[in-house]
Formats: structure tokens, C-alpha cells, sequence
């Protein structure tokens, strides 16, 4: 991904500040170090100007914290000027390995939670930054973004009270419902989506994966993933296949109704290798369910692809499926938490977005346009062309 995409030439909003909380310091630091390395490597007719004055700085992390009282009450609290300063506010509302002492008994951290913290470190910049832009890959309440009876609308007010704060731009990944930014219509809402990130994750991992409409299927869970895996069929290629849920919808257990069966709409997938892609693996039993019928298909190899991977109920039913071959891999992003036993799981394959959310940061503090980054198609291809070229070197007789 090439960093001469920004334009350098453009003036900065103002003083780039990169304000982590506790839940984003690890992708925080790596975003740092890309911005860092980029912008001491440049050089710009213009740099002597006032304007460039404070463009190279050996860190874009602002200090700053979130201390609780024993009673769970919070501050949010800045230790530095931020005046005129363009901040780029980061956080994972999942992050369930941060906790506080609440009464003396050690506490995980609710997204509730984490979005109250954001809301106070926005509190604590008093008006004085120039701008505010609010980067929440995993979108707080994105899953309740309709009114079903009597219920509330908890992304939508989430996104008001943001911008009646002050936010200029909210910026998130693969949203559950993009239409939520009609919430905020007069503001800037922009919903990225990692599939470049994960299909050269999955080519640089499976070098022998062979990439053509004979070989490999894509296969959407359910009707609600069909958008995003006729994105990958397009890219890659490839056919297209979907399981339809059949639910009971006169029970709910664990706030959902259960599903009774997977009917599959597609081409025979005998012999073939299959990419399961979804928005997000939460508990894991659609997933799961949906290998075992691919399998019961006779189907190859199975690789299941998501922007989240949250594991609510554990590993132990992913691994027992990985010793039993249900699946080769799992591909999530490290846009929220990962626990270590996930990062040490054989299975795993780990999805890393701090480049690209650094260009994000960087092309925005040029107020220069996204449309390039929105739309990888180029960079898709380019990735399939060398996969495809490296395979030529040793497989020649596929092409």
C-alpha cells in the first residue's frame, strides 16, 4: 500500500494527535509507529513553513487516561495541550480484558462502559482541538440499529450524541447496518471493510490455495452476508454459494431466535476448497454448523474469514472442529481484542489493519479524499497476480 497516495503537498488540518484508550493501545502503537516512519521520510517543499511546524514528531499518542474511584465512577483526563490539534479518537467498545475494581472485586469492562470513557475524553478536550474523529471499528450498539415493537435505537442515539459533542467524522469497519449514518446525514460517517486484508492474508498463508471457479467457492452463512461475499465472488472470481437459516421464531434463547436448519443454495462443492466470509464470528455455532454441512457436501478445504472474531463461548468447540477437519483456518482482524490462547490457536490467522487505518489518519489530516481507499479492487488484483505468479514458478502445470 503505498504511502505517496497523500497528498503532501495539501496543508494539515492542524496537529495530528492520535488519543488511544485503554482498549486500542496495542493497535494504537502500531498505527504510531507507521505514521512516524512515514512522515520523517518525506520531504516537502513546504516543510519550513509555520504550518508544517510540528508535522514530524517521534509520536502522534496523546497522553491521556480514564482513572476510576472504587465506587466505578470515572475522569477522563488530558495531560497535554490539545489546542488546535486534529485527534483521531480510538477505541474497541469488546475489549473485555480491560478492567477496573468495582467495591474491591475486579471487573471486565462492558462496551457500555468503553463508549462512556470515549464521551469523557472527548469531554476533557473542552472545545480546544480543531477537529474530532472518532475511530470505532466494531460500532457501538451497530446491532441494534432497528426498532422491532417497542425498543430502543441505541446506535442511532449513540451517533447523535457523538456529533452533538462535537465529532466531525466517525469512521468504522464493516457496520452491521451502514444505513445508520442516516442518523447523522450532515455529518461524516465512513463504514471501511477489510476484504483486501483478508484475501492477501489468506494467499500469503495458503500458498497452494488455487484461486479459480474450478477450485475454491465463496459461501455466505446467511442471506444478510450475500452483499459482502458477492463482493469477494466478484474480485476473486469465483462462484458464489448461500445457506439460508430456517429459524424458530416462537422461541428466543440468548436474545436470538434458534436456528432450526441450513438450507444451501448453490453448485455441487464436491472436491472444491470453500471461504465462509461474514461480518463478525460470535459464538461460532453458525459457522460450525455450516462446515459440517459443507463437509457433509464433501467439501475440500474450509476457510471461514470475518472483520470480528469475538469468541463469546470459547475456543474449545473451534478447536475440537480443527483437530476434527472441519475447517483449516480462521481469519479475523486485530481491530478487537484477541485473548492469547486465540493468538497461540494453530487454526488462527491474524488480520493486521494498523496500515491501513494509519493511511486513513494520514490522508484525512491532508483533508485529502478516501475514494481510493474505499475501493481496493487494484490492490486485490495485484495481491491474485503474484499469488498466481509465485504459483507459476512451482506449479506450472495448473496454468
Amino acid at each position: 500500500m503505498a504511502i505517496t497516495n497523500v497528498d503532501v503537498a495539501s496543508i494539515p488540518v492542524g496537529r495530528l494527535g492520535i488519543l488511544a484508550l485503554r482498549s486500542s493501545e496495542e493497535l494504537a502503537k502500531k498505527i504510531d509507529n507507521y505514521l512516524v516512519e512515514w512522515r520523517n521520510s518525506r520531504t516537502n517543499e513546504h516543510e519550513e513553513n509555520i504550518v508544517f511546524a510540528e508535522y514530524k514528531q517521534p509520536t502522534y499518542l496523546i497522553d491521556a487516561s480514564c482513572p476510576r474511584f472504587a465506587s466505578g465512577e470515572a475522569k477522563g483526563v488530558i495531560n497535554e495541550s490539545v489546542r488546535g490539534s486534529d485527534i483521531y479518537f480510538l477505541l474497541d467498545i469488546t475489549n473485555y480484558s480491560c478492567t477496573y475494581k468495582l467495591f474491591g472485586k475486579e471487573v471486565p469492562m462492558t462496551p457500555d462502559e468503553h463508549f462512556q470513557d470515549l464521551k469523557r475524553m472527548i469531554a476533557a478536550t473542552n472545545g480546544k482541538a480543531r477537529r474530532l474523529t472518532v475511530i470505532m471499528p466494531f460500532l457501538y450498539e451497530g446491532r441494534q440499529h432497528r426498532r422491532s415493537g417497542r425498543e430502543s435505537l441505541d446506535c442511532a442515539l449513540a451517533l447523535r450524541e457523538l456529533v452533538d459533542m462535537g465529532v466531525s467524522n466517525i469512521i468504522t469497519f464493516d457496520a452491521h447496518d451502514p444505513k445508520m449514518q442516516n442518523a447523522i446525514p450532515l455529518n461524516g460517517f465512513e463504514n471501511f471493510f477489510p476484504h483486501y486484508q483478508i484475501i492477501k492474508r489468506l494467499l500469503r498463508s495458503e500458498p497452494d490455495l488455487i484461486v479459480d471457479s474450478d477450485h475454491l467457492m465463496v459461501v455466505s452463512p446467511d442471506e444478510g452476508a450475500m452483499n459482502r461475499c458477492i463482493y469477494y465472488s466478484s474480485v476473486l472470481g469465483i462462484d458464489l454459494g448461500m445457506f439460508y437459516k430456517r429459524r424458530d421464531y416462537s422461541r428466543v434463547v440468548n436474545g436470538r431466535n434458534p436456528i432450526i436448519a441450513h438450507e444451501f443454495l448453490g453448485d455441487n462443492v464436491e472436491g472444491k476448497d470453500i471461504l465462509i466470509i461474514d461480518d463478525m464470528i460470535s459464538s461460532g455455532d453458525s459457522m460450525l454448523d455450516i462446515a459440517r454441512e459443507l463437509k457433509r457436501r464433501k467439501a475440500r478445504n474450509i476457510y471461514m474469514g470475518a472483520t470480528y472474531g469475538l469468541f463469546t463461548d470459547g475456543l474449545e468447540r473451534f478447536n475440537q472442529a480443527y483437530e476434527q477437519g472441519l475447517m483449516k483456518a480462521v481469519l479475523t482482524t486485530n481491530l478487537t481484542y484477541r485473548s492469547p490462547e486465540l493468538l497461540a490457536s494453530e487454526w488462527y490467522r491474524e488480520v493486521d489493519m494498523s496500515k491501513y487505518i494509519a493511511l486513513i489518519i494520514d490522508t484525512l489530516n491532508h483533508d485529502g479524499s478516501l475514494g481510493h481507499l474505499l475501493n481496493p479492487v487494484h490492490r486485490i488484483n495485484a495481491v491474485l497476480n503474484e499469488h498466481r505468479e509465485n504459483q507459476k514458478s512451482w506449479r506450472p502445470s495448473l496454468f
